[in-house]
């Protein structure tokens, strides 16, 4: 199986998904993560509850607090708890500028990095924008974002339209997950019981968890960012479309709607269906890993 050196773009902190993404890679033995950074509102915050996350993991880790306000101008949509259930929390060291440390360790290993992106595409655009020689030096990019089998603007794209559509626009080799298929998968009691034995991580998991569950008064979440890492480590789980490109709808009521158009020059592709109890099983077997082993981690070799 091939190794993934992975910087992990993220809004940690809102839904617990971006937290059970963070976990699941660091119990992935075909990832090594380069790296994290965070984008969003309170991005610093955000980095420093990524870092909290890695620590109960068993792994030191910096992450690099990105862009808070979105290029094209929309309010941030802040749910109030993030990191509520994290004590002391302004402890924790952030690393440098996220748009920096992208066009650099991209830069530094051309060809070599895939960038897992599961909030606002803020950071990446901006990484994009800030030198011509980023976006053809991606190996990969990987995104949460997104509805196509349905007239449903979703969360990351309706929260940064401009950045969406310069990331799209740029050329990077993409795989894009909608929300037609990340919601064929569910995190109900049986997974978090799995998940909650899983070490400190799990721990916190699980009442991070049990927080969201009572946000929204349900008894269930979609693992929307896990989801995506798995199109990534296991696309023999998921079926994909061809080649073609994805347009984002700029502004007015319907603003962020996505839509795929397939043309055979396109550099993008979306997943069209997973095979939804393989991919649950997965997700939570790597949560449950991440307690057991320590993770590759660190910075890209030649």
């Amino acid at each position: 199986m091939p190794l993934h050196h992975v910087i992990l773009d993220t809004d940690i902190g809102s839904d617990v998904d971006d937290a059970l993404a963070l976990i699941q890679i660091l119990g992935t033995p075909s990832i090594a993560l380069a790296g994290v950074t965070t984008v969003y509102g309170d991005a610093t915050l955000r980095a420093r509850i990524a870092r909290r996350y890695a620590a109960l993991a068993g792994i030191d880790l910096l992450a690099h607090p990105g862009i808070a306000t979105p290029l094209s101008g929309r309010e941030v949509w802040w749910a109030g708890h993030e990191g509520s259930l994290h004590s002391d929390l302004d402890s924790e060291p952030v690393a440098d500028s996220a748009v920096d440390y992208l066009v650099r360790t991209v830069l530094e290993q051309p060809g070599a990095i895939d960038i897992v992106a599961i909030g606002p595409l803020t950071n990446i655009a901006a990484a994009i924008q800030a030198d011509p020689r980023f976006a053809p030096s991606v190996r990969g990019l990987w995104v949460m974002g997104g509805s196509f089998a349905a007239e449903e603007p979703e969360h990351n794209f309706r929260s940064d339209t401009a950045a969406a559509q310069i990331v799209f626009d740029a050329g990077i080799p993409t795989v894009v997950t909608g929300l037609e298929v990340t919601r064929q998968i569910e995190i109900r009691e049986d997974s978090l019981a799995k998940i909650a034995q899983s070490g400190p991580a799990g721990r916190a998991l699980q009442a991070d968890i049990a927080q969201w569950w009572e946000y929204w008064d349900t008894q269930w979440n979609v693992p929307h960012d896990p989801v995506t890492v798995l199109t990534l480590t296991r696309p023999d789980l998921f079926a994909f479309s061809g080649p073609g490109r994805v347009q984002i709808r700029p502004d007015g009521e319907q603003a962020g709607l996505s839509v795929f158009q397939p043309d055979p020059r396109g550099w993008a592709r979306i997943a069209e269906s997973a095979d939804a109890t393989a991919v649950g099983d997965e997700i939570v077997r790597a949560i449950v890993a991440a307690g057991d082993k320590a993770p590759i981690l660190g910075p890209v070799t030649a």
